[in-house]
């Protein structure tokens, strides 16, 4: 269970930059709850500036809930949630890594690392895909301190292509830079208490000189962490009933969601779960579920 900040502190397009001048006002604070369970069992709040958005999986597929789609499904294989990677989940990073490929060393907070490389198979980026949206590349590196073995620095950059019938292709890339921090142990397992993550969202197509970028910056405090938590179950883990197919810029009110109920008592009576999204519907859609691997 964490807090978050959250803030757009930077909007470019080709013929000028706006840059937040007032970030400490405009910073937008909220928090988020996790739960997992072997195997391949996970599911998350995230609340941020009055809005909510939860995910989860069941081990057999992945859904998601948002403002703007409701309930629906994340096509391809069930894969873990990015957050819980951001040092939260250490037996997943490293299986994770296991069989990527080191591609040389770096420097990171004073940390020498080693540098491991992940791509995401065609076969997965096209089991991912769906409507006009196709995936071109999905590309993780993570930065491993030499001293502790333990992951500092993750960077996700993930490129999609959208056709429209009849108009050009435009493409949106997703460049995440995720800094871990304050590792601590927790029942002997190491975990870290803190983060801060960078996003920049590009879009570029269509048009010459119609190109945007936003740049999104989020910090996190880790407040408790628990193994074997009492009463958690699969039930807490069970998809939306109202749960369907999502396509790319379907829109629909947003329904009640009755899942889960379970796992939500449990932490609201100590916390006040919350989750993300202001704005550039698609953009925060990209930002934060678009990471999962």
């Amino acid at each position: 269970m964490g807090k978050l900040r959250m803030v757009a502190s930077e909007f470019e397009t080709a013929t000028k930059v706006m840059k937040n001048k007032n970030a400490s006002r405009c910073t937008e604070s909220g928090g988020f709850v996790l739960w997992q369970m072997n195997p391949d069992m996970w599911y998350v709040e995230l609340a941020v500036g009055g809005s909510k958005v939860h995910a989860g999986c069941n081990g057999k597929l992945v859904w998601r809930h948002t403002p703007w789609l409701g309930a629906h499904t994340a096509k391809g294989p069930v894969r873990p949630l990015r957050r819980a990677l951001q040092g939260l989940d250490p037996r997943t990073t490293a299986s994770m890594f296991s069989d990527a490929k080191c591609i040389g060393e770096k420097k990171i907070s004073g940390e020498d690392c080693f540098i491991l490389k992940l791509c995401a198979d065609p076969q997965t980026l096209k089991a991912r895909s769906e409507g006009p949206a196709e995936i071109i590349r999905h590309v993780l590196f993570g930065y491993f301190s030499q001293k502790t073995g333990l992951l500092v620095h993750i960077e996700d950059s993930h490129l999609t292509r959208i056709q429209s019938n009849g108009g050009d292709a435009v493409y949106w890339e997703t460049t995440i830079n995720s800094f871990l921090e304050d590792y601590r142990s927790v029942e002997g397992i190491m975990i870290a208490h803190s983060g801060r993550s960078v996003v920049n969202l590009f879009r570029f197509g269509e048009m010459a000189m119609s190109h945007t970028k936003t740049k999104m910056e989020e910090a996190w405090t880790i407040e408790e962490v628990a193994f074997n938590v009492p009463g958690l179950s699969m039930d807490c883990f069970i998809p939306p009933a109202d749960l369907r197919s999502g396509m790319i810029g379907e829109t629909c009110e947003l329904p009640q969601d009755e899942r889960g109920k379970g796992a939500i008592s449990m932490a609201s009576s100590r916390s006040k779960v919350a989750a993300l999204e202001k704005t550039h519907d698609v953009n925060v859609d990209n930002m934060i579920w678009k990471m999962e691997i």
